[in-house]
């Protein structure tokens, strides 16, 4: 396959992915603005939740105010915003365009149809107490395009490629996702294993679509050290650190068999999924949950890059 067409078939996924957890991530940051009372309109969590997706520059350079209705624009259908879902929609469509050929007619009508549907909303429909509705369509959506990739797509080097940008992207949004957490407690420790901790911490939960999985596994209250563990190190929980990284592991070793000759990117994906199944939550609080996750996101865009390099994207 061209690395041109590697390329297009990996962004395509990833694009997916992101629109999907930028949904996610504001979906946490609206949901934990509600439990607050601000006086002058702007919100600590939303704020939060641009830390966290790295967008609150690209935001206040374009808005005073952090409220809802000025986030949920800049995280949704801004095109300034290059990880907005409307950017990546369009971005993903794009890419998917380019290989119309290496995709299923599935796979394109679900991508084009919601891209149509989408540029067709107008914003000032979905505010209130209708986003967390419109949130939810982009996830299922996002849904419905990679089940349409999962049971059409022919099991050739484009679903390897495909399936690794889409598991490269979950992984960061996970680590994001309980990024957020930690901006959140960070100007007041003291609110650690209180009632609002807990109901942040199961917010993340939900976040993830990880709320009754957690449940069935723990059977308890929600403490913050099981819910790390359970986001970060447990392979059954398919949006977990430990999953994402077997999961890119594999379809790189997919690649390797296909091709006939190892990559230097596989033995570095073979790396970070050791370090995540062997892994322990002492060692994660003692280092600092942030710096972990700060230091996997940079291991998580490394391999991307290496990818790129192995398979000329360029």
């Amino acid at each position: 396959m061209l690395g041109r067409s590697a390329a297009n078939l990996f962004w395509m996924s990833r694009y997916v992915e992101r629109a999907e957890n930028m949904a996610r991530l504001l979906e946490v940051g609206y949901r934990m603005s509600l439990t607050e009372r601000g006086e002058d309109g702007t919100s600590e969590y939303l704020m939060s939740m641009l830390r966290a997706a790295e967008a609150e520059e690209g935001f206040a350079a374009k808005h005073e105010a952090v409220d809802v209705a000025s986030v949920a624009h800049y995280m949704l259908f801004d095109t300034d915003n290059p990880s907005s879902v409307k950017s990546c929609l369009f971005n993903a469509r794009t890419n998917a365009k380019s290989v119309r050929t290496e995709i299923t007619t599935d796979m394109w009508e679900s991508l084009n149809g919601t891209w149509l549907e989408f540029s067709q909303v107008q914003p000032r429909h979905v505010l209130g107490n209708k986003l967390p509705a419109f949130m939810q369509s982009i996830k299922q959506s996002s849904n419905q395009f990679r089940g349409a990739l999962l049971g059409t797509l022919m099991r050739t080097d484009g679903f390897a490629f495909a399936q690794a940008g889409g598991f490269i992207e979950r992984a960061d949004n996970t680590a994001r996702i309980l990024d957020v957490k930690y901006y959140v407690l960070l100007p007041r420790a003291s609110m650690v294993g209180g009632d609002v901790d807990i109901q942040q911490w199961t917010m993340i939960l939900r976040a993830a679509s990880a709320h009754r999985a957690y449940r069935h596994l723990y059977h308890d209250r929600y403490k913050a050290w099981n819910i790390a563990d359970f986001l970060i190190f447990r392979k059954e929980m398919p949006r977990s650190l430990a999953f994402c990284a077997t999961s890119i592991t594999a379809m790189l070793g997919m690649l390797d068999q296909i091709y006939g000759e190892p990559s230097s990117c596989h033995d570095d994906a073979i790396r970070m999924a050791q370090i995540l199944t062997t892994g322990t939550m002492d060692k994660v609080f003692s280092d600092g949950l942030h710096e972990y996750l700060m230091a996997f996101m940079d291991s998580n865009n490394r391999l991307s890059s290496a990818i790129s390099d192995n398979y000329n994207f360029y």
